[in-house]
């Protein structure tokens, strides 16, 4: 068969499975996203019928994938509510690192498989994925929520932290001198302050830029500037996510909520190609080795993020139910953690660290999803309830 034929034919096959996958989770009331990841890994490599035209296609719209994600979620918040919130959610970020960074380093130290890799394991463990939890909020209609701001201010910080963090390991990884770490990691700082300082002090100007009657031009305006600043800003060794979110943060008024109209749709769609791909480039005969493993750490840093975002969200002032959601929200692991887990198997490291870390990104991506929907339930609604009615009795007699 004609090579570009069988492309667009397995292209189509698939779209038209996350389809299904996607009318099927509505009918169950869930996230696609499991549904999704599953499916992938049918089709992916060591699958039932492995997927083997396309890749590249697939792999550049997970890409876009998760910069649409960031950029939508940019778009529902003005850069003095992130400012906001950011300052009062200082304390939880640097919680949040200790909680969910040190579990797996302990947990590298133990395998026996030395410092280098539990610098590599603490990253694994230790930054939610955005585009995931992006999704995850838009599925179950929370944008609007009060904890909300709380939840993207960890991603946030999160991802600004991997500005240091990325060249640093890199560093450690691949031997380099103090002195090369050091210029890395000073180039990144500076592409994070210009892309602030741009979102922060000159979104109206970035508005106008892409402002058009014109849907048309106005959908590749803003798409363009987009992944232009994604682009720059992973080519500096900063996040494509972060840029992506900085860009929709400087984006504001009529033009945000016209380009949010606009832009649904392929966010909509390259999120599940993102989705997709993860679970096509993971192989399910290497989980089964490091399965257990993963199940433990799993379980143990996915409880670390719910005391997480219950304390950020505590701090914020949010209700009892608000706090459980946001911590729930936070639990899925994705795109930094296969990064991070692919550097350090390129640099000698122990390829079973890549197998616990697609293992362990995995079962947080599949079961966050669903612990998510918990806050939701009624028995849970009750228990929250008993929990607020307590806390409310404590500060009265106090």
């Amino acid at each position: 068969m004609d090579h570009g034929a069988l492309v667009l034919i397995e292209i189509g096959a698939l779209l038209l499975g996350i389809a299904l996958l996607g009318r099927l989770a509505a009918r169950w009331g869930i996230s696609p996203i499991p549904l999704i990841l599953l499916g992938g890994l049918a089709f992916g490599e060591g699958g039932l019928l492995p997927f083997n035209s396309g890749g590249e296609f697939i792999e550049i719209g997970a890409e876009i994938g998760v910069i649409l994600l960031l950029l939508m979620l940019g778009l529902e918040y003005t850069a003095q509510e992130l400012l906001g919130n950011l300052k009062g959610s200082r304390t939880a970020g640097l919680i949040d690192m200790l909680l969910n960074a040190t579990p797996g380093a302990i947990f590298a130290l133990v395998m026996g498989w030395g410092p280098v890799a539990a610098l590599a394991l603490a990253g694994i463990t230790w930054i939610s994925s955005s585009g995931v939890i992006a999704k995850l909020l838009h599925d179950l209609g929370r944008l609007a929520n009060r904890e909300t701001p709380v939840v993207l201010s960890i991603l946030v910080i999160e991802d600004l932290a991997m500005a240091f963090y990325l060249p640093v390991l890199t560093a450690v990884l691949v031997g380099l001198d103090l002195a090369v770490g050091l210029v890395t990691v000073i180039v990144a700082l500076a592409a994070v302050v210009l892309i602030l300082y741009v979102a922060f002090r000159h979104g109206h100007l970035v508005s106008r830029l892409v402002w058009s009657k014109n849907a048309e031009v106005l959908l590749l305006s803003v798409l363009g500037i987009t992944v232009l600043v994604a682009g720059l800003a992973a080519q500096a060794s900063v996040s494509s996510a972060v840029g992506a979110f900085l860009v929709g943060i400087a984006i504001s008024g009529p033009v945000a909520r016209h380009a949010q109209q606009l832009l649904t749709p392929l966010r909509d769609l390259f999120a599940s190609v993102f989705f997709l791909f993860f679970g096509l480039s993971t192989d399910p005969a290497d989980l089964v080795p490091m399965l257990g493993p993963a199940v433990v750490l799993a379980v143990i840093t996915m409880a670390t993020k719910l005391v997480t975002g219950y304390y950020a969200a505590g701090r914020a002032g949010i209700g009892e139910a608000g706090r459980w959601r946001a911590g729930f929200a936070l639990m899925p692991r994705g795109e930094f953690s296969i990064v991070i887990a692919g550097l350090a198997v390129a640099s000698g490291i122990d390829r079973s660290l890549a197998a616990l870390a697609t293992a362990y990104v995995l079962i947080t991506i599949v079961a966050g999803p669903l612990l998510a929907r918990l806050p939701d339930t009624e028995w849970f609604s009750r228990f929250a309830d008993r929990r607020q009615q307590r806390r409310r009795s404590r500060q009265r007699a106090a």
